[in-house]
């Protein structure tokens, strides 16, 4: 990312309880959203960039009131109340209880459906650093340079039509491996109108799901995760290793999926965050 002195810019801040940007970045679902130091982020969604500072339970957003509302506001689910599903959580459940406060400050991002298509796909048996780097060199060969209005020079995610004019020895030199396969099948599957992403946003979860497991390369996890993490459908589930282990440990009989109908996907990431933060380590 290339950057230039900052200018003065119009600040809005927003205080939560249940809004942390440090725990979304370590949330597994999101990889182009980087510390900057001294409780600074900035992150990239689609075309957009922004820079944003948590200091305790507030966060300042460094944009004009009017991307604000019409852009980050949605973007970051603020209109809805977490803490209505925390308070749902059986207090009996004591491993569950645990992992909401660990991780309360986790929103479901509500992100680009294509990027995050192309994402999950490259995310399959592969780490958190090597996707960062992956996604990254895709947006410098193919993305669009773009201004914030600082200065800063940022590249957008690619669109459909430009990956899909790729080929599949350029995307090995993304460092994307076997997974180059699936993204150009992806791209081109969208470009040519067999797979609409826009549809599946107003698809109900089973018939969104059961369209992306038609995708080369998509298996159950990686349709879970575009479901929850580019179709905002919080019934989503993934299971990764690290939901697996906490399900076989603290769930052995099965975890109580129609208890919480309808955020089961928000629990999923409360879980992942302690699984993967374990006590004392939360941010």
């Amino acid at each position: 990312m290339m950057k230039k002195n900052d200018f003065t810019l119009n600040t809005v801040t927003y205080s939560s309880e249940t809004f942390s940007l440090p725990q979304i970045a370590e949330s597994g679902q999101c990889f182009r959203m980087e510390t900057a130091g001294g409780g600074t982020y900035e992150i990239l969604a689609h075309d957009r960039y922004l820079r944003a500072r948590q200091e305790g339970n507030t966060c300042v957003f460094f944009c004009s009131p009017q991307e604000f509302e019409s852009f980050w506001r949605p973007y970051f689910d603020l209109d809805t109340d977490y803490a209505q599903w925390i308070r749902r959580i059986d207090p009996a459940d004591a491993y569950l209880t645990r992992a909401a406060e660990a991780g309360k400050g986790i929103r479901i991002l509500r992100q680009n459906s294509f990027e995050m298509i192309i994402t999950f796909l490259i995310s399959q048996q592969n780490n958190i650093r090597r996707i960062k780097r992956c996604i990254r060199s895709l947006c410098l060969r193919y993305g669009k340079l773009m201004r914030a209005p600082d200065g800063t020079g940022y590249y957008a995610f690619p669109t459909p039509e430009a990956l899909a004019a790729a080929d599949t020895e350029s995307l090995l030199e993304c460092n994307l491996g076997y997974r180059s396969k699936y993204v150009l099948a992806a791209a081109q599957s969208v470009r040519d109108g067999m797979l609409a992403p826009e549809m599946l946003v107003r698809a109900g979860f089973r018939e969104a799901r059961a369209e992306l497991l038609k995708l080369y390369g998509v298996g159950p996890k990686v349709a879970d995760c575009i479901c929850l993490f580019g179709l905002h459908q919080l019934e989503a589930f993934p299971v990764d290793t690290h939901i697996r282990q906490a399900l076989e440990k603290h769930y052995p009989e099965g975890f109580p999926f129609e208890k919480y109908s309808g955020f089961q996907g928000v629990l999923q990431q409360f879980i992942f965050y302690r699984e993967l933060f374990p006590a004392g380590e939360q941010k």
